[in-house]
């Protein structure tokens, strides 16, 4: 499903006097052309086809209003702030990369807002990243150089999930002197989420744990690609109550490694993006720690093997058993049990 919502922001390219434009270039002669830049937030997800028709009975009622009430932050049109980077086309031999020659953060707080900026008529390549301030996880580093500017996560074992949606965009700008023109700039989303619902009725399970794990760590905003050094643990959040009955725990991160996307996995098209063969092992898992009655605690690994891919919501429904194993109603997610789980076990996900 596709839900757009056009931000426009308009900003003139121009110098903010004739004679400080000499000093940059003496060969451009029309400082004071105004040049706008459209932005568009383009908002591609399944996340209200996923709901509906996961969570479709009578009693999941609470569960699906719960899940969109935690994701109203995260699958959302709405900008609150915006950075905007304009870097030379020219690599910086001292650096080996492109440099940043202009930079501006706004708080938007609108769907519409409009952003007056003044620089030299030039060549740039145009970053912008979207709804970083309030995130909580994900900062934008190596902001002063352009292939290298990106999105990265805090090197830690556990991590907590994203707060907000995420989108950025990349564009050449060629500029004409002397020619009015128009750009326009798509913003797309990089993060994602996947949720597991958990029926606990006629189980002995007096507590649950969830994590999930196997997506990126990081995004090159230039070139539109996924980092994956490392596998941190996501620590996901109980988006239901305490009571007993079937409960909701959800995880906003970056996506898993795609096989069927190597190149890049931003999400540009719109029929049927989230449509996957799936693979021959698991890309992404979740951890299900139950806590029994007796104070034993069970481990179960739900391993899933197709992609998690940006702007996608997933969900996985389960069922917890009298034993506190977690049996998940699709039979393509692997499942690994460890009774009497204690922290350092070893084993294999059986898929």
């Amino acid at each position: 499903m596709t839900r757009t919502v056009k931000t426009l922001l308009l900003i003139l390219l121009g110098a903010v006097a004739i004679s400080g434009c000499r000093l940059v270039d003496e060969d451009l002669f029309d400082c004071e052309t105004e040049y706008t830049i459209d932005y568009e937030l383009r908002m591609v997800t399944n996340m209200s086809t996923e709901i509906s028709t996961q969570l479709s009975l009578a009693t999941d009622i609470q569960i699906a209003q719960s899940l969109r009430t935690y994701l109203d932050g995260v699958f959302t049109d709405y900008a609150h702030d915006v950075d905007l980077g304009f870097y030379d086309v020219v690599r910086d031999d001292a650096v080996g990369d492109s440099l940043r020659l202009f930079h501006e953060t706004h708080v938007m707080d609108a769907s519409q807002s409009s952003y007056t900026l003044y620089i030299p008529i030039r060549d740039y390549m145009h970053l912008a990243v979207a709804n970083i301030e309030d995130n909580g996880q994900v900062l934008l580093e190596n902001g002063g150089t352009c292939h290298a500017a990106r999105l990265n996560q805090p090197v830690r074992d556990t991590v907590e999930s994203h707060r907000t949606g995420i989108f950025t965009a990349r564009l050449p700008m060629y500029i004409i002197p002397g020619v009015s023109q128009t750009f326009d700039v798509d913003l797309y989303m990089a993060n994602c989420a996947s949720a597991i619902v958990i029926d606990t009725v006629g189980s002995q399970v007096r507590d649950l744990q969830v994590y999930a794990t196997g997506f990126a760590t990081g995004f090159n905003i230039c070139d539109s690609t996924y980092l994956y050094p490392y596998t941190p643990v996501v620590r996901a959040d109980r988006v239901t109550g305490t009571e007993a009955g079937t409960v909701c725990f959800a995880a906003v991160t970056f996506p898993s490694r795609d096989p069927e996307r190597v190149d890049t996995k931003v999400v540009i098209e719109t029929d049927d993006p989230f449509i996957s063969g799936g693979g021959n092992g698991t890309l992404w898992r979740y951890s299900v720690y139950s806590t029994m009655e007796d104070g034993t605690v069970t481990e179960t690994i739900l391993g899933v093997s197709t992609p998690l891919r940006a702007g996608q919501l997933k969900i996985i429904t389960a069922k917890a058993l009298p034993n506190g194993a977690v049996q998940p109603g699709d039979p393509t997610v692997g499942v690994s049990v460890t009774l009497d789980w204690e922290p350092g076990s070893q084993h294999e996900i059986e898929l």
